[in-house]
């Protein structure tokens, strides 16, 4: 026993101390036995009440404490996960046994008793009985409030229990486990755990609450991200019930569109599909060779109405989230993949636009309905592209057969449409979308590079003419709406990219004129001079981030004035907005706005904007895990890579061909100091007087990678370079006048940079996927700089 009447004991060693029967189980007799003295025994006193509330001790009638060691009938609970039944499964709010807790559910019906119906991350009071052993079942005596806030994190075993290390690069240090908290846990076991109130000075402590899994299984790195930004993957048994019980709606006062053989164009791989398509040649004589084109869309707002539970949780999500092995789908499955799926050959109800094109690709007109459709085919990109490319040059669709027909008659639809769009000239980049691809027992295999293929123009062609007709229509009759808006460059920023192309011979129009269409032309001087990765990522990263907003402030990367997201209800919630707005101003039936909805639209087009860019963290952050783990048997290999980001630390680089993202200290720069140069977005010598670029071509040596942190640190084998630096910046410098930029000659580069960057990493953005995206160019040959290869 302690002398220190400053230490607390731990709650197991109280627990070892009442199991001996030769104890004294009075408070007096446990601060006697531990040696804890004057104002420590308040601390006691509040160890042992927290004990008690956690189930881990009980008293008898004379008010002795003993340990608790059955289950007892009635105990704190929380609510830990939701199955695809509705049933919640729950744990006790405090296990102090080496092997995990039984199992307790609370089935839906019970649940569905209890007010508010309880969810994940619920404490609850429960009586409990055991079906089997190990097993029991539990009814709701009351709410008690919220469990503690969880954190996932590595267990490391040692001889008093372990040590949690959270995954969340912002979590603060390690978590101490005492033993009988551990719940079992062993070395390399991925765990959720919470922290416990704690007096002393030994740090943090926690108890397991949830052994996730392995940090070697190859879930934990989809699992790791979707825990650090807090993205629920349970959906709550109300939200659960509601679409259990949802049924098809039948024709009945909706258009019969089943005559049209609608087609779903996706990915090989798609399980929800919430988009259809048909099209074929305009009778009217005042539209000669024009066409019909009609854009079917799931009809969401059917099935989740305003303020309900399935509502409630699409909005708390905001969106689907595609990660390279799962997705956390916004909907229940029973909606998502079954009854808003437009699936191939079954009765689905839509919201339908129909639109009429004339020859040259204008928009004369739209109706928008409600409607009974019938999938008459399933295809991949593929193998609708396969289709086009059999058809004979010029064909307007007279095929045989009516799915080879209908994509002929869409893709000359598309091709009138094409003209339309150049006309137009919307932003134009060109940046290689990139795949994770899995072998058969679900490890990484390698990356591939998605081919662009005329399918998935035309796809995305009639879903941008779609959006736009749903933000037309919503004006026309006055109704609120959530727009999709692309704001103009931020002049700062546009500023500095200005004067960083300067260096590489490039020239951006100045002033409030700038258009999409400028940047088209530095783009295609960039094809001609095989720059058009480097340019296409300094373009992109002058954009502003499109976001969600009740005030119009147009798309300027589609260089459109008015744009709303119609198209993807299953996946987004901004889509089912604008669905129920359609419904409520055209009269379509119930499911509309609601007067309380629309009068919260802002705050909804806020939230949603975040928990977008929420998903783009978690969705990247989880490809640079299964990369790291891709690529930790290769520590000490070479590879060719290009700088994506300069701070004062370092540099950052992307490996050609995987894409992977790792970082290259200073120390491993070279034999001299290197300081941040910001107006030149590189690192220069001080000695020397050379250094790296954005955008260069460099041949690095991988020296560590960390799957779980989803980190790779290299060494740098390449020479530095001669720095160009704009003139603006030699004006400021000099204090000399500063020189308008003035076109250039055209000279090719030998280096390829990128924009700002500052002392924080910041990984360049995907683009957006409304700016439009062309074929990624074929893989260039390395730039002749030397290389200090081992």
């Amino acid at each position: 026993m302690s002398d220190d009447p400053t230490l607390m004991p731990s709650k197991q060693a109280i627990l070892e101390y009442l199991s001996d029967s030769n104890s004294d189980p009075s408070r007096r007799g446990i601060a006697r036995a531990f040696g804890v003295k004057g104002e420590a025994r308040a601390d006691l006193r509040s160890l042992l009440k927290e004990m008690e509330e956690d189930g881990l001790l009980d008293r008898d009638r004379g008010k002795r404490l003993r340990a608790q060691t059955d289950m007892p009938p009635v105990l704190p609970v929380d609510v830990i996960a939701v199955d695809d039944d509705g049933e919640l499964n729950l744990a006790p709010s405090s296990w102090r046994e080496a092997s995990r807790p039984p199992r307790i559910f609370l089935t839906r019906k019970e649940a569905a008793k209890a007010r508010p119906t309880p969810g994940v991350g619920d404490r609850l009071l429960v009586r409990i009985s055991e079906r089997k052993k190990n097993v029991y079942a539990a009814s709701v005596i009351r709410t008690i409030g919220k469990a503690a806030p969880r954190t996932l994190g590595v267990f490391k075993a040692a001889k008093f229990g372990g040590v949690v290390e959270p995954v969340d690069k912002r979590a603060r240090g390690k978590m101490t486990v005492d033993k009988p908290d551990t719940m079992g846990a062993v070395d390399g076991d991925l765990v959720w755990v919470e922290a416990v109130r704690h007096r002393g000075r030994h740090g943090a402590r926690a108890r397991v609450k949830e052994i996730a899994g392995r940090v070697d299984d190859r879930s934990a790195f989809s699992e790791i991200a979707l825990a650090a930004h807090g993205i629920p993957t349970d959906m709550p048994a109300a939200a659960l019930e509601e679409a259990a019980a949802a049924r098809l709606p039948g024709p009945e006062g909706r258009i019969d569109l089943r005559d049209r053989p609608l087609l779903t164009i996706d990915p090989a791989d798609a399980k929800d599909h919430d988009d259809a398509v048909w099209a074929a040649p305009d009778d009217d004589p005042q539209n000669p060779d024009g066409f019909i084109v009609i854009v079917a869309i799931a009809d969401v707002s059917w099935f989740v109405k305003p303020g309900s539970a399935l509502d409630r949780e699409a909005r708390r999500r905001g969106n689907s989230v595609y990660l390279p092995d799962r997705v956390v789908p916004m909907l229940p499955e029973r909606l998502s993949n079954n009854l808003c799926s437009l699936r191939e050959g079954e009765d689905r109800p839509c919201l339908a636009v129909e639109l009429r094109l004339a020859a040259d690709g204008r928009k004369l007109s739209q109706r928008f309905m409600r409607a009974t459709m019938r999938s008459a085919a399933k295809l991949s990109y593929e193998a609708a592209q396969a289709i086009i490319d059999a058809a004979p040059k010029g064909d307007r669709g007279q095929g045989q057969g009516t799915v080879e027909t209908t994509i002929r008659h869409l893709y000359a639809a598309f091709q009138a449409r094409w003209r339309e769009r150049e006309k137009r000239a919307p932003l134009d980049l060109d940046l290689p979308e990139r795949k994770i691809v899995f072998d058969e027992n679900g490890f990484v295999a390698g990356v591939e590079v998605k081919e662009r293929l005329d399918a998935h123009r035309l796809i995305e062609e009639f879903m941008i003419l779609a959006n736009v007709a749903a933000a037309e229509t919503l004006e026309r009759r006055k109704t609120p709406q959530i727009y999709r808006v692309h704001d103009t460059p931020d002049p700062e920023r546009l500023q500095a990219t200005r004067e960083y192309l300067e260096t590489l011979d490039y020239s951006l129009v100045k002033g409030g004129s700038l258009r999409p269409m400028h940047f088209n032309q530095l783009l295609s001087i960039a094809r001609q001079r095989d720059q058009i990765e480097l340019v296409s990522e300094v373009v992109l990263r002058s954009q502003r981030q499109a976001i969600y907003d009740t005030e119009n402030l147009g798309h300027f990367g589609l260089n459109l004035a008015r744009y709303s997201h119609f198209t993807s209800p299953i996946r987004r919630y901004a889509d089912l907005i604008v669905h129920r707005a359609l419904v409520r101003a055209l009269n379509l039936g119930p499911g509309g706005q609601t007067d309380a909805e629309a009068q919260e639209l802002q705050r909804v087009a806020e939230d949603i904007s975040d928990l977008e860019r929420r998903a783009m963290a978690a969705e990247r952050e989880s490809k640079d895990r299964f990369l790291a783990s891709f690529l930790a048997d290769r520590v000490g290999e070479t590879f060719e890579a290009r700088i994506r980001g300069v701070t004062r630390f370092g540099i950052f680089v992307a490996l050609e061909g995987t894409g992977a993202d790792g970082f290259v200290p200073m120390r491993a720069l070279g034999h001299e100091r290197f300081n941040h140069e910001e107006a030149v977005n590189a690192v220069i010598g001080e000695r020397s007087k050379r250094g790296f670029r954005l955008g260069q071509k460099v041949d690095v040596r991988l020296e560590e990678a960390a799957p779980v942190a989803g980190g790779l640190r290299f060494d740098m084998l390449s020479d530095p370079i001669e720095i160009a630096r704009p003139k603006a910046a030699l004006a400021r410098d000099t204090g000399s006048p500063r020189r308008t930029a003035t076109s250039k000659s055209g000279t090719k580069s030998k280096t390829c940079p990128k924009p700002q960057s500052g002392a924080k990493r910041e990984k360049p953005r995907q683009g957006d996927a409304d700016a439009g995206k062309d074929k990624p160019t074929k893989k260039r040959t390395r730039s002749n700089a030397k290389s200090r290869k081992r």
